[in-house]
Protein backbone atom coordinates (compact mmCIF):
# COMPACT_ATOMS: atom_id res chain seq x y z
CA UNK A 1 0.00 0.00 0.00
CA UNK A 2 1.66 3.64 -0.89
CA UNK A 3 -0.18 6.93 0.16
CA UNK A 4 1.22 10.04 1.22
CA UNK A 5 -1.30 10.03 4.34
CA UNK A 6 -0.43 6.44 5.65
CA UNK A 7 2.42 5.49 7.28
CA UNK A 8 2.89 0.97 7.84
CA UNK A 9 4.75 -0.19 10.32
CA UNK A 10 7.22 -2.65 9.13
CA UNK A 11 5.64 -5.95 10.92
CA UNK A 12 2.53 -4.99 9.21
CA UNK A 13 4.29 -4.41 5.73
CA UNK A 14 5.52 -7.90 6.14
CA UNK A 15 2.65 -9.49 7.52
CA UNK A 16 0.76 -8.22 4.54
CA UNK A 17 3.45 -9.03 1.79
CA UNK A 18 3.66 -12.33 3.33
CA UNK A 19 -0.30 -13.22 3.62
CA UNK A 20 0.60 -13.53 7.55
CA UNK A 21 -3.07 -13.18 9.95
CA UNK A 22 -3.19 -9.44 10.94
CA UNK A 23 -5.63 -8.25 13.86
CA UNK A 24 -6.51 -4.25 13.49
CA UNK A 25 -7.07 -2.71 17.03
CA UNK A 26 -8.59 1.17 17.47
CA UNK A 27 -7.05 3.76 19.19
CA UNK A 28 -10.02 5.72 21.30
CA UNK A 29 -9.89 3.03 24.07
CA UNK A 30 -6.40 4.79 24.62
CA UNK A 31 -7.26 8.12 23.98
CA UNK A 32 -10.41 8.22 25.50
CA UNK A 33 -12.07 5.36 26.66
CA UNK A 34 -9.47 4.45 29.34
CA UNK A 35 -7.64 6.57 32.09
CA UNK A 36 -3.94 6.71 32.51
CA UNK A 37 -1.91 4.70 33.10
CA UNK A 38 -4.55 1.96 32.36
CA UNK A 39 -4.63 3.27 29.04
CA UNK A 40 -0.97 2.36 27.72
CA UNK A 41 -0.85 -0.99 29.78
CA UNK A 42 -4.48 -2.07 27.75
CA UNK A 43 -2.70 -0.91 24.45
CA UNK A 44 0.48 -2.96 25.02
CA UNK A 45 -1.63 -5.99 26.42
CA UNK A 46 -4.01 -6.08 23.56
CA UNK A 47 -1.45 -6.12 20.97
CA UNK A 48 0.65 -8.92 23.23
CA UNK A 49 -2.70 -11.14 23.42
CA UNK A 50 -2.87 -10.54 19.38
CA UNK A 51 0.84 -11.87 19.30
CA UNK A 52 0.48 -14.68 21.60
CA UNK A 53 -2.39 -15.89 19.47
CA UNK A 54 -0.50 -16.40 16.02
CA UNK A 55 -1.31 -12.34 14.36
CA UNK A 56 0.59 -9.33 13.98
CA UNK A 57 -1.31 -6.33 16.28
CA UNK A 58 -1.93 -3.45 13.77
CA UNK A 59 -2.73 -0.71 16.34
CA UNK A 60 -3.83 2.38 14.07
CA UNK A 61 -3.96 6.20 15.03
CA UNK A 62 -3.31 9.36 13.82
CA UNK A 63 0.31 11.08 14.58
CA UNK A 64 0.98 14.36 13.38
CA UNK A 65 -1.48 14.19 10.78
CA UNK A 66 -0.23 11.07 9.26
CA UNK A 67 -2.49 7.36 9.51
CA UNK A 68 -0.56 5.53 11.17
CA UNK A 69 -1.20 1.22 10.90
CA UNK A 70 0.63 -0.52 13.82
CA UNK A 71 2.80 1.87 16.38
CA UNK A 72 5.56 1.08 18.29
CA UNK A 73 6.31 1.09 21.62
CA UNK A 74 6.89 4.86 21.77
CA UNK A 75 4.01 5.94 19.87
CA UNK A 76 1.85 4.16 22.12
CA UNK A 77 3.35 6.12 25.06
CA UNK A 78 3.24 9.31 23.08
CA UNK A 79 -0.76 8.50 22.30
CA UNK A 80 -1.63 7.71 25.45
CA UNK A 81 -0.16 11.12 27.17
CA UNK A 82 -1.39 13.11 24.40
CA UNK A 83 -3.10 16.68 25.51
CA UNK A 84 -6.27 17.03 23.97
CA UNK A 85 -6.22 14.55 21.32
CA UNK A 86 -8.95 14.02 18.55
CA UNK A 87 -11.68 11.35 18.11
CA UNK A 88 -11.21 10.23 14.71
CA UNK A 89 -14.29 8.83 12.95
CA UNK A 90 -14.97 9.78 8.81
CA UNK A 91 -15.22 13.36 9.21
CA UNK A 92 -12.28 14.00 10.70
CA UNK A 93 -9.36 12.51 9.17
CA UNK A 94 -9.14 15.31 6.59
CA UNK A 95 -9.47 17.89 9.73
CA UNK A 96 -6.29 15.89 11.48
CA UNK A 97 -4.35 15.44 8.49
CA UNK A 98 -4.79 19.01 7.68
CA UNK A 99 -3.77 20.62 11.38
CA UNK A 100 -1.74 17.28 11.61
CA UNK A 101 -2.94 16.48 14.49
CA UNK A 102 -2.44 13.75 17.16
CA UNK A 103 -5.54 11.72 17.42
CA UNK A 104 -7.58 7.87 18.25
CA UNK A 105 -9.61 6.43 15.60
CA UNK A 106 -12.71 4.91 16.64
CA UNK A 107 -14.32 1.68 15.30
CA UNK A 108 -15.49 3.71 12.13
CA UNK A 109 -12.13 5.53 12.15
CA UNK A 110 -10.35 2.36 12.42
CA UNK A 111 -12.50 0.01 9.57
CA UNK A 112 -11.63 2.84 7.19
CA UNK A 113 -8.04 2.44 7.59
CA UNK A 114 -7.82 -1.19 8.09
CA UNK A 115 -10.00 -1.69 5.06
CA UNK A 116 -7.26 0.83 3.18
CA UNK A 117 -4.58 -1.34 4.27
CA UNK A 118 -6.01 -4.19 3.21
CA UNK A 119 -6.93 -5.68 6.91
CA UNK A 120 -9.74 -8.05 7.13
CA UNK A 121 -9.80 -8.54 11.19
CA UNK A 122 -10.54 -5.86 13.42
CA UNK A 123 -10.87 -6.51 17.21
CA UNK A 124 -12.43 -3.48 19.30
CA UNK A 125 -14.34 -3.76 22.79
CA UNK A 126 -17.94 -2.62 21.92
CA UNK A 127 -19.22 -0.69 18.79
CA UNK A 128 -21.39 2.37 18.92
CA UNK A 129 -25.08 2.91 17.83
CA UNK A 130 -28.07 4.83 18.67
CA UNK A 131 -28.07 6.37 21.82
CA UNK A 132 -31.07 6.51 24.69
CA UNK A 133 -30.91 10.38 25.13
CA UNK A 134 -31.51 11.56 21.35
CA UNK A 135 -32.28 8.66 18.83
CA UNK A 136 -31.13 11.35 16.31
CA UNK A 137 -27.85 10.64 17.92
CA UNK A 138 -26.47 7.56 16.04
CA UNK A 139 -22.99 6.41 15.60
CA UNK A 140 -20.90 6.86 12.50
CA UNK A 141 -20.11 3.35 13.39
CA UNK A 142 -23.57 1.81 12.06
CA UNK A 143 -23.05 3.44 8.75
CA UNK A 144 -19.57 2.53 8.58
CA UNK A 145 -20.02 -1.35 9.11
CA UNK A 146 -22.67 -1.29 6.64
CA UNK A 147 -20.37 -0.64 4.32
CA UNK A 148 -16.96 -1.89 4.92
CA UNK A 149 -15.85 -5.96 4.32
CA UNK A 150 -14.23 -6.63 7.58
CA UNK A 151 -14.77 -8.99 10.35
CA UNK A 152 -15.48 -7.10 13.43
CA UNK A 153 -14.83 -8.68 17.20
CA UNK A 154 -16.92 -6.70 19.96
CA UNK A 155 -18.36 -7.73 23.11
CA UNK A 156 -21.79 -6.08 21.24
CA UNK A 157 -22.44 -2.65 21.11
CA UNK A 158 -22.01 -0.31 24.46
CA UNK A 159 -24.40 -1.25 27.34
CA UNK A 160 -24.99 2.55 27.63
CA UNK A 161 -26.79 2.71 24.37
CA UNK A 162 -30.21 1.68 22.70
CA UNK A 163 -29.45 -2.15 22.26
CA UNK A 164 -32.85 -3.22 20.41
CA UNK A 165 -32.67 -0.11 18.16
CA UNK A 166 -29.15 -0.77 17.58
CA UNK A 167 -29.42 -3.85 16.29
CA UNK A 168 -32.42 -3.07 14.60
CA UNK A 169 -30.15 -0.62 12.04
CA UNK A 170 -27.77 -3.16 12.26
CA UNK A 171 -30.75 -5.30 10.82
CA UNK A 172 -31.99 -2.57 8.12
CA UNK A 173 -28.61 -2.36 7.08
CA UNK A 174 -28.12 -5.89 6.17
CA UNK A 175 -25.06 -6.31 8.49
CA UNK A 176 -24.82 -9.99 10.03
CA UNK A 177 -24.52 -10.31 13.99
CA UNK A 178 -22.60 -13.24 14.90
CA UNK A 179 -22.86 -14.72 18.51
CA UNK A 180 -19.77 -16.55 18.94
CA UNK A 181 -20.98 -19.49 21.02
CA UNK A 182 -24.04 -18.06 22.52
CA UNK A 183 -27.83 -17.28 20.93
CA UNK A 184 -27.90 -14.11 22.79
CA UNK A 185 -26.34 -10.32 21.83
CA UNK A 186 -24.16 -9.20 24.43
CA UNK A 187 -24.80 -6.22 26.76
CA UNK A 188 -20.78 -5.60 26.86
CA UNK A 189 -20.43 -5.46 30.38
CA UNK A 190 -22.77 -7.81 30.97
CA UNK A 191 -23.52 -11.29 28.67
CA UNK A 192 -26.80 -11.37 28.30
CA UNK A 193 -29.46 -8.16 26.82
CA UNK A 194 -31.90 -10.40 26.34
CA UNK A 195 -31.40 -10.03 22.47
CA UNK A 196 -31.21 -12.21 19.60
CA UNK A 197 -28.22 -12.41 17.53
CA UNK A 198 -28.58 -13.41 13.60
CA UNK A 199 -26.80 -16.48 13.50
CA UNK A 200 -24.55 -18.28 16.27
CA UNK A 201 -21.05 -19.94 15.32
CA UNK A 202 -18.82 -22.18 17.80
CA UNK A 203 -15.56 -21.62 16.04
CA UNK A 204 -13.07 -19.47 14.89
CA UNK A 205 -13.79 -21.77 11.43
CA UNK A 206 -17.34 -21.03 11.34
CA UNK A 207 -16.83 -17.18 11.40
CA UNK A 208 -13.75 -17.53 8.36
CA UNK A 209 -16.06 -19.95 6.51
CA UNK A 210 -19.18 -17.33 6.91
CA UNK A 211 -17.39 -14.44 5.74
CA UNK A 212 -16.17 -15.64 2.44
CA UNK A 213 -19.91 -17.27 2.06
CA UNK A 214 -20.91 -13.46 2.71
CA UNK A 215 -18.46 -11.75 0.77
CA UNK A 216 -18.44 -13.99 -1.91
CA UNK A 217 -21.96 -13.56 -2.82
CA UNK A 218 -21.11 -9.73 -3.45
CA UNK A 219 -22.12 -8.25 -0.14
CA UNK A 220 -20.02 -5.57 1.40
CA UNK A 221 -21.03 -5.36 5.05
CA UNK A 222 -18.85 -5.94 7.71
CA UNK A 223 -19.41 -9.69 9.41
CA UNK A 224 -19.91 -8.28 13.08
CA UNK A 225 -18.65 -11.26 15.46
CA UNK A 226 -20.55 -10.43 19.33
CA UNK A 227 -18.16 -12.25 21.93
CA UNK A 228 -19.99 -12.66 25.65
CA UNK A 229 -17.03 -10.88 28.44
CA UNK A 230 -15.60 -13.92 30.52
CA UNK A 231 -17.87 -15.36 32.97
CA UNK A 232 -15.52 -14.03 35.65
CA UNK A 233 -15.65 -10.49 34.95
CA UNK A 234 -19.22 -9.66 34.07
CA UNK A 235 -21.76 -7.27 35.67
CA UNK A 236 -25.39 -8.50 35.55
CA UNK A 237 -27.45 -6.21 33.34
CA UNK A 238 -30.18 -6.26 36.11
CA UNK A 239 -27.12 -4.42 38.91
CA UNK A 240 -26.23 -2.14 35.74
CA UNK A 241 -29.15 -0.52 34.42
CA UNK A 242 -30.26 1.82 37.45
CA UNK A 243 -26.83 2.93 36.94
CA UNK A 244 -26.68 3.70 33.75
CA UNK A 245 -30.37 5.14 33.75
CA UNK A 246 -28.43 7.70 36.53
CA UNK A 247 -25.70 8.25 34.29
CA UNK A 248 -27.86 9.25 31.20
CA UNK A 249 -29.84 11.81 33.28
CA UNK A 250 -26.50 13.37 34.34
CA UNK A 251 -25.66 13.73 30.67
CA UNK A 252 -28.68 15.06 29.79
CA UNK A 253 -28.63 17.59 32.68
CA UNK A 254 -25.06 18.64 32.13
CA UNK A 255 -25.91 19.19 28.38
CA UNK A 256 -23.07 16.81 27.27
CA UNK A 257 -23.86 15.56 23.76
CA UNK A 258 -22.36 14.38 20.32
CA UNK A 259 -18.75 12.75 20.57
CA UNK A 260 -18.43 13.76 24.38
CA UNK A 261 -21.18 11.70 24.97
CA UNK A 262 -19.69 8.44 25.53
CA UNK A 263 -16.26 9.05 26.86
CA UNK A 264 -18.66 10.43 29.77
CA UNK A 265 -21.16 7.81 30.32
CA UNK A 266 -18.50 5.21 30.43
CA UNK A 267 -16.14 7.13 33.25
CA UNK A 268 -19.32 7.61 34.95
CA UNK A 269 -20.51 4.21 35.03
CA UNK A 270 -16.79 2.63 35.86
CA UNK A 271 -17.31 5.51 38.89
CA UNK A 272 -20.43 4.52 40.23
CA UNK A 273 -20.07 0.85 39.57
CA UNK A 274 -16.76 1.41 41.66
CA UNK A 275 -14.03 0.50 39.34
CA UNK A 276 -15.72 -2.84 38.54
CA UNK A 277 -17.16 -2.09 35.21
CA UNK A 278 -13.17 -0.78 34.35
CA UNK A 279 -12.46 -3.85 35.18
CA UNK A 280 -14.86 -5.93 33.01
CA UNK A 281 -13.91 -3.53 30.11
CA UNK A 282 -9.98 -4.17 30.39
CA UNK A 283 -11.20 -8.00 30.63
CA UNK A 284 -13.29 -7.91 27.36
CA UNK A 285 -11.29 -6.18 25.41
CA UNK A 286 -8.51 -8.99 25.70
CA UNK A 287 -10.58 -11.43 25.38
CA UNK A 288 -11.83 -9.84 21.88
CA UNK A 289 -7.85 -9.60 20.76
CA UNK A 290 -7.66 -13.34 21.24
CA UNK A 291 -10.88 -14.23 19.40
CA UNK A 292 -9.89 -11.66 16.58
CA UNK A 293 -6.22 -13.09 16.75
CA UNK A 294 -7.61 -17.26 15.77
CA UNK A 295 -10.21 -15.67 13.19
CA UNK A 296 -7.18 -14.07 11.55
CA UNK A 297 -5.32 -17.46 11.50
CA UNK A 298 -8.49 -18.73 10.37
CA UNK A 299 -8.86 -16.32 7.46
CA UNK A 300 -5.07 -17.09 6.46
CA UNK A 301 -6.01 -20.54 5.63
CA UNK A 302 -8.98 -19.79 4.12
CA UNK A 303 -7.40 -17.53 1.56
CA UNK A 304 -4.65 -20.32 0.94
CA UNK A 305 -7.59 -22.19 -0.02
CA UNK A 306 -9.10 -20.03 -2.40
CA UNK A 307 -5.59 -19.43 -3.86
CA UNK A 308 -5.51 -23.08 -5.26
Amino acid sequence: MRHPNFSLASEVRHALNFGAPIVALESTVITHGLPQPQNLQLARDMEKQALAHGATPATIALLDGKIHIGLTDADLLRLSEAPAPLKVSHRDFATAIVKKLNGGTTVAGTLFAANMAGIQVFATGGIGGVHKESAFDISTDLQALAHTPLIVVCAGAKAILDLPATLEYLETMGVPVIGYQTDEFPAFYSRESGLKVSARLDTPKEIAEFAKAHWNLGFKSAVLVTNPIPETSAIPQSALEPLIAQASQEAIAQGIHGQQLTPFLLARISELTQGKALKANLALLLNNAKLAAEIAKEMNVKKKEWAL
